[in-house]
């Protein structure tokens, strides 16, 4: 989805510190959230730290990448996607870690992790009178945008393995099922008047659960209906991708609210 709406914020254009939202975003955005599976189950599992140990690993990394971000006088593309990144991976060890270690189950911590993103943007708007990313310029903004972000990469991994592993339907028709609602967002986008803003966070939030099933396809075991691929190979792979990704697609700031 691509941004239409004049910007009303009274922001100048090359302000904001996250890219455009254009339909390159939205495929660098579904790599980067398989690879934070990939990635967060690679330390978690394959190098048998555990969850809360990798989550403490991905969380500091997190906390830094967002601090580097607001220090940042202009938007970087490598260093948005690196934080993003990093949400992703630390959303992957905590939502495990918070529905198997802590026992809460995939449909209590989808709906607490819900209750949190929820409460973030309510907080975020409240605080600063929009949730558009093309406001996102100031440290503030900045700060909520990422707690938002990081909400969502969590719930988005327990909702991913919810509607797979719980409620049964596996990887393959799991990933078709929010493929099938991206593609109705992006309907919803092009054919309604709906507001801009709220397809943008229900298509950001759809992203991760699509990524996590995609994730678990591809390196959990045939068994489970996976293609046991290496845990690193694949992540390695994803990271390759979204390098490139990074040097065909053009990146540049927000400049529409969406």
């Amino acid at each position: 989805m691509t941004t239409t709406p004049p910007n009303t914020q009274g922001i100048p254009p090359d302000t904001a510190k996250v890219p455009e939202v254009t339909l390159g975003f939205w495929i660098i955005k579904i790599a980067a959230t398989t690879v934070g599976e990939t990635g967060g189950d690679s330390v978690s599992m394959s190098m048998n730290l555990g969850y809360l140990v990798g989550t403490g690993i991905f969380a500091a990394l997190f906390v830094g990448a967002v601090i580097l971000q607001i220090k940042a006088k202009r938007f970087h593309p490598v260093l948005y996607w690196v934080t993003i990144i990093a949400s992703t991976t630390v959303g992957t060890t905590l939502a495990d870690f918070t529905t198997r270690s802590l026992g809460v189950g995939y449909a209590g911590g989808s709906s607490l992790l819900l209750i949190l993103l929820l409460l973030s943007l309510y907080a975020w708007h409240r605080s600063l009178g929009s949730i558009s990313v093309e406001t996102v310029s100031t440290p503030k903004a900045e700060v909520f945008y990422w707690v938002t972000s990081m909400c969502s990469q969590t719930l988005g991994t327990a909702l991913g393995d919810w509607t797979a592993d719980t409620a049964g339907l596996g990887y393959i028709r799991a990933g078709i099922i929010f493929s099938v609602l991206l593609a109705l967002v992006a309907a919803l986008y092009l054919g309604t008047r709906i507001s801009r803003t709220i397809l943008f966070w229900a298509a950001f939030v759809l992203t991760r659960p699509l990524g996590a099933v995609v994730g678990d396809f591809l390196d959990k075991p045939v068994s489970a209906g996976g293609l046991a691929l290496s845990r690193y190979l694949a992540s390695a792979v994803l990271l390759l991708f979204i390098a490139v990704c990074l040097v065909v697609v053009p990146q540049r700031p927000a400049r529409e609210a969406h």
